[in-house]
């Protein structure tokens, strides 16, 4: 590897250990074994590489979200037993990925402390919504259009937010996939009604 990914790499183990806000470019030169000078010339900054960091931890958890990924995909797309496969999919994926989502919720309470931070994870929302619509409907990312990921992917994304708050706060009282699924089966069909 070179010094780019050698910072990435120290980077997110700092991340994990120590968070955003206690990480310091010396501790990421020191675990990643480079230079100061490296962390500006790859990356800018060392907040871009923490976000960048970030993104990539986040991105890690995210491939595991699929349920297809070990052959266990079996549901249609758009059915809700296709959403009730993919939630449980994601909701296996929390106990390994605890101190992700903890780091997640770190940054969402920043503030304005982290002002490039944040306009940097804004970005990578977009990112996010447009992930997780294909685990859903089955249409290949680039083929979504942007309507689709800005309804669609919000709302999915806010599921997935509200979700490992609940899974995140208390395991044992956190909603399942089977609840969720219930939950929308219940609201189709009072839509149906009216």
């Amino acid at each position: 590897m070179g010094h780019r990914e050698d910072l990435l790499e120290g980077a997110k183990r700092c991340l994990l250990d120590k968070g955003f806000l206690r990480t310091t470019a010396r501790d990421i030169v020191k675990e990643s074994g480079t230079n100061l000078a490296s962390i500006g010339y790859h990356y800018g900054s060392k907040d871009a590489l923490l976000v960048q960091a970030y993104v990539s931890l986040i991105e890690g958890v995210g491939e595991r979200f699929d349920p297809g990924l070990d052959g266990e995909m079996t549901q249609p797309p758009g059915s809700l037993e296709r959403f009730r496969e993919v939630w449980a999919g994601i909701i296996r994926t929390v106990p390994e990925s605890r101190a992700i989502w903890l780091l997640s919720f770190e940054l969402m309470f920043q503030d304005d402390r982290l002002e490039e931070v944040r306009k940097l994870l804004a970005e990578a929302q977009k990112e996010g919504r447009a992930g997780l619509v294909p685990l859903f409907n089955g249409v290949p990312e680039p083929a979504l259009d942007e309507e689709t990921i800005d309804t669609e992917g919000r709302l999915y994304q806010t599921l997935l937010n509200g979700l490992m708050v609940q899974w995140l706060f208390d395991p044992g009282t956190a909603t399942t996939a089977e609840q969720l699924t219930e939950g929308l089966r219940r609201v189709i069909r009072q839509a149906a009604r009216s």
